[in-house]
C-alpha cells in the first residue's frame, strides 16, 4: 500500500483523475484521456491513478468510478487503481463491497477503496441519490458501533458494515451472517483492497486515526484545513492490522508548461469552472480562450485568486518547488496530484513534464 520514492521527488507521487470534460469535447473522450493518462502514470512510476465520485455536473464523467476503475484496470498492469473516492452514504456498503471484490479480483493487490462521507453533488441531486440519515443495523458487535452513537453520525456505522462485508465476518446470529458479498473471502482465500477516509476536515482525519487506517485529504479544495486534519490524524492514530504508523496523502492541483504564462491560462479555466460550481451554473470546463475573455466580478476576481493561490502552477521547475515546499510544509506522505484543465493534450503533458522535473524513470 505504501510507494516507493521515485526519481528525486520527496515521496510518491500519485493522480487524482475527474475525468472532466472540456467545452467542444465529450465524456467519450474524456474517458479515453483518462485511460491515456493512466497509461502515462504507470509508465512514468506514479504510484495510484484514482477517480472520483461526482454527480449532474457536466464537466466531469466521474459518476461511476467502479465502473471507470475496471476500465483502466484492462488497459494497465502495474498501477494501483482505486477510488479517491467512493461516496459511502449514496450506496449500500454491500453493493460497493461487490464492487470493489470484483475490481480486486480483476486486478489482485492494486486497488484501493477510498471512502468519502459527502454526496459529491448539491443537495437536490443527493435527495435523487436517495441517501439517508438512517443509521444501518449491519454493525451490530462492531467496535465501531459506539463510536458511531457518540458522533451522532451513522458513517462510521455504514464503514463498519462495509468492512465486515469486505471481511465476510459478521457474528453468528446477525440478520447479516448468512449474506455474502462476491467476490469475496467466502470464495476461498483472496486479499481485499485497503480502505481508505478521504475527507477535507477533521471528522475523518480523526476517525481514520481512531481506526488505524490511510487517510487522503483534500487539500486541493480545502487547503486552510490541511494542517489542522494532518496534526489531529497523526494525534488520533492507533496502530492496525493495516498500518502501525500514520500514513496521509494530500491531494493537490498542479500544471505545469514551458511557458509561465500558458500554464497560468490552463488553470484559469479551472478556477473559472468553480466559479460557475458554486454559483449554480455548472457546465462544461470553458477554453483558455473562454476563460481569459470572461468578465469577472470583483467577488469573483477575488474567488479565482484565491483558488489559484492553491494551485501549484508554472513552468516545471516552479511546480516542481511548490511540491516540495507544500510537502516539506504538511509532512504529507504522498503527494496525489490533480490538473483539471480544458485539454487532454496539456493535461497530459502536464504529467510527463512533472515526471521529468523529478527525474521519474520512463519504462518504455
Amino acid at each position: 500500500m505504501r510507494g516507493a520514492v521515485r526519481g528525486s521527488a520527496p515521496v510518491p507521487l500519485s493522480v487524482l483523475d475527474l475525468v472532466t470534460v472540456g467545452s467542444g469535447s465529450t465524456a467519450m473522450r474524456a474517458l479515453e484521456t483518462s485511460v491515456a493518462l493512466a497509461r502515462l502514470a504507470e509508465r512514468r512510476g506514479f504510484h495510484r491513478h484514482w477517480v472520483a465520485e461526482h454527480h449532474s455536473m457536466p464537466g466531469v464523467a466521474s459518476s461511476s468510478p467502479a465502473v471507470i476503475l475496471a476500465h483502466l484496470a484492462a488497459h494497465t498492469r502495474r498501477i494501483r487503481l482505486g477510488s479517491g473516492g467512493v461516496m459511502l452514504p449514496n450506496h449500500a456498503p454491500l453493493v460497493i463491497a461487490e464492487q470493489f471484490g470484483t475490481l480486486e479480483a480483476m486486478a489482485p493487490g492494486r486497488v484501493d477503496l477510498g471512502l468519502g462521507r459527502a454526496p459529491g453533488t448539491d443537495g437536490a441531486t443527493a435527495a435523487a441519490l436517495r441517501r439517508t440519515d438512517r443509521l444501518r443495523e449491519g454493525a451490530v458487535g462492531s467496535p465501531l458501533l459506539e463510536r458511531s452513537r457518540e458522533l451522532g453520525e451513522g458513517f462510521p456505522q455504514q464503514l463498519a458494515e462495509l468492512v465486515r462485508f469486505l471481511d465476510d465476518d459478521f457474528p453468528d446470529g446477525h440478520p447479516y451472517s448468512r449474506i455474502h458479498a462476491v467476490p469475496g473471502p467466502v470464495q476461498g482465500p483472496n486479499g481485499r483492497p485497503p480502505v481508505w477516509l478521504l475527507g477535507s476536515s477533521g471528522f475523518s482525519a480523526q476517525l481514520a486515526g481512531e481506526l488505524g487506517l490511510p487517510f487522503a485529504f483534500a487539500h486541493h479544495f480545502s487547503a486552510r484545513n490541511t494542517i489542522p486534519a494532518l496534526d489531529l490524524y497523526r494525534e488520533s492514530f492507533r496502530p492496525s492490522a493495516l498500518l502501525d504508523a500514520p500514513y496521509a496523502l494530500i491531494g493537490v492541483s498542479a500544471f505545469a508548461s514551458e511557458d509561465e504564462r500558458e500554464a497560468r491560462r490552463e488553470v484559469l479555466t479551472g478556477a473559472l469552472s468553480m466559479i460557475r460550481l458554486r454559483t449554480g451554473r455548472p457546465g462544461l470546463v470553458p477554453t483558455p480562450e473562454e476563460a481569459e475573455a470572461y468578465p469577472f466580478s470583483d467577488v469573483e476576481r477575488d474567488f479565482a485568486d484565491g483558488w489559484l493561490a492553491n494551485v501549484v502552477y508554472g513552468t516545471p521547475g516552479e511546480v516542481r518547488a511548490g511540491l516540495d515546499d507544500l510537502q516539506k510544509r504538511t509532512g504529507a506522505d504522498e503527494l496525489m496530484i490533480t490538473s483539471n484543465v480544458h485539454g487532454a493534450e496539456a493535461k497530459l503533458r502536464s504529467y510527463a513534464l512533472i515526471a521529468d522535473a523529478y527525474g521519474l524513470p520512463d519504462a518504455d
